[in-house]
């Protein structure tokens, strides 16, 4: 293991649009094969769809708190001590949090019903905000699992 210094955390800019980084990492976990401008345009018409179905809400406000519904607070992390393995409960960092919920709203996304990539996106966006839907079930899931295994907490490290 290295001993130096840990490097610096790199954050994307802001997107264009909303200005803000958490849409700028969404973007960027929608993307493949380096085609920005194409996931840009998915989240962009998804938020759109998002706006029109849901009047009274502005869309920036509907994604923040879809990624909130969906973020996790705990998770458990193999640990192993004297030949066996626990699953040990342990406190989700913010950003590994964004991380996971945005992760678990784009795979509900792609598992999703619907025509195109863009209005699934939507529904999983509207689902994740509404506090329904396969995001926020993993999120539960997650919580019971490490709920579960609270009995080996003191393995924390």
């Amino acid at each position: 293991m290295s001993r130096r210094n840990k490097p610096a955390r790199r954050v994307p800019l802001p997107d264009p649009i909303y200005n803000s980084v958490d849409v700028a990492k969404f973007i960027n976990r929608i993307m493949k094969r380096g085609k920005k401008s194409l996931a840009e345009r998915i989240l962009y018409k998804a938020l759109e769809i998002v706006k029109e179905r849901i009047t009274n809400d502005e869309p920036l406000e509907v994604f923040n708190q879809a990624i909130k519904n969906a973020t996790p607070l705990i998770e458990v992390k193999a640990r192993r001590i004297g030949g066996t393995t626990y699953q040990v409960p342990s406190e989700v960092r913010e950003d590994r949090g964004i991380a996971l919920s945005s992760t678990w709203i784009i795979e509900a996304a792609i598992k999703g019903k619907g025509k195109s990539f863009i209005e699934k996106l939507a529904n999983a966006l509207i689902d994740a905000y509404n506090g329904v839907g396969a995001a926020v079930t993993n999120r539960d899931n997650t919580h019971r699992m490490a709920d579960a295994n609270k009995a080996f907490a003191h393995y924390r490290y």
